[in-house]
Formats: C-alpha cells, structure tokens, sequence
C-alpha cells in the first residue's frame, strides 16, 4: 500500500483556488483510498521563488509518502521541473513556463492576484531566484507528461514540445493558456499520477 504526496503548484498571480487546481483535488479526492492514500498539498505560493520553493521542499521532507507527484501550471510547471529533477519523482507541466525568468522579467513591479487583487510587489532580485531554479535539461523524460495548447496566447508551446523531448506529450490543438477544456484531458493526468 504506497502513499502518495500529491504537490500541485499554481501559476503566476494565481492561486489553489484555481479552476485547474479545484479539479484536480476533486479527482484526487476520489481515488484516495486506505489501499491508494493520496496526500494533497497546493499551497498559495510566495512572489519570491526561493521562498516558495523552501516552503514546498520543507512540506515535501517532513511527508512519510513513499512517493511524490509534481503537478504544476505555468510558472507552477517550472517549479515542477525543479522539485522532479531534485526528488527523482513523477511530473506533469501544463503549459509549463520551461524559461521562467525571461518570461517574467517584463513583469517586475507591482502585480495583483488574479482572483483577489491582492497587491504584491515582484521584485528585480526574483528574477535572479527563478534562474538559480532553472532546470536545463530533464535528467529522466519517462518521469514526466507534458500538456501544451498550441492556443496559449502567453507561452510558445514549441519551446514546451522541445524542452521535454522524449516525455509523454499532450499537444492540444487550439485551447489557451490556461487550458479552459482541463476536464476534457484531466483522466490523462490522473492515470499518470496513478500509473506505476
């Protein structure tokens, strides 16, 4: 009987309230049984990476699962680079942000969450944190599941399909960055997070 920590890690300004976050715990609650015990961890992630990344890592080093899952959506796919490649565990990026300081170098300053306007200040030196982060290369693609929409309007999804070559690969016709038609894919993602 394998335990699981499920770490589910949300985008940019958002947050674990969102749509793709609130699906995927409602699937995960559904297969979590005393024979499949499914741990859930999606926490409000800090503006600074480092800071978010001690917190998850210390949730992750304190759990006694016998094995861990990233699941992460944009910058949250980022962060899941990070931690597969530091745990050796199972990954899956949804229009993951494969070069997040670049892309978010544009955005420092004053930002707001997208569902509660809370201000936050997103400063210079987290950019230099998300690089300290970056990942070049993934060591294991069998351990990971790609979902990119070539409809996001905010990544290159070619960047996404060349970063992981040799994972599995969802590649979406259409669709958009945040993947508005999750729940017609999240089957997929659950039997990933259940395949052993």
């Amino acid at each position: 009987m394998a335990s699981t920590l499920l770490v589910y890690l949300h985008g940019f300004r958002s947050s674990p309230n969102s749509s793709k976050a609130v699906m995927t715990q409602e699937a995960i609650k559904k297969i979590s049984n005393a024979n499949n015990p499914i741990e859930w961890y999606c926490p409000q992630l800090l503006a600074s990476p480092k800071e978010s990344m001690e917190m998850v890592t210390n949730h992750i080093n304190q759990s006694s699962a016998d094995q861990i899952v990233v699941v992460g959506s944009s910058l949250g796919g980022f962060y899941a680079n990070f931690l597969a490649e530091k745990y050796s565990c199972k990954a899956i990026a949804l229009n993951p942000a494969v070069r997040a300081a670049r892309e978010l170098a544009p955005h420092v300053g004053m930002m707001t969450a997208y569902d509660s306007d809370e201000p936050f200040d997103f400063r210079p030196e987290y950019i230099n944190e998300l690089k300290e982060l970056q990942i070049e290369k993934i060591s294991n693609p069998s351990r990971y599941f790609l979902i990119a929409a070539k409809g996001d309007e905010l990544l290159d999804w070619r960047e996404m399909v060349d970063f992981y070559q040799g994972a599995k690969q969802l590649v979406l016709e259409g669709s958009d960055h945040g993947i508005s038609n999750y729940a017609d894919h999240l089957p997929k993602v659950i039997d990933f997070i259940c395949a052993k």
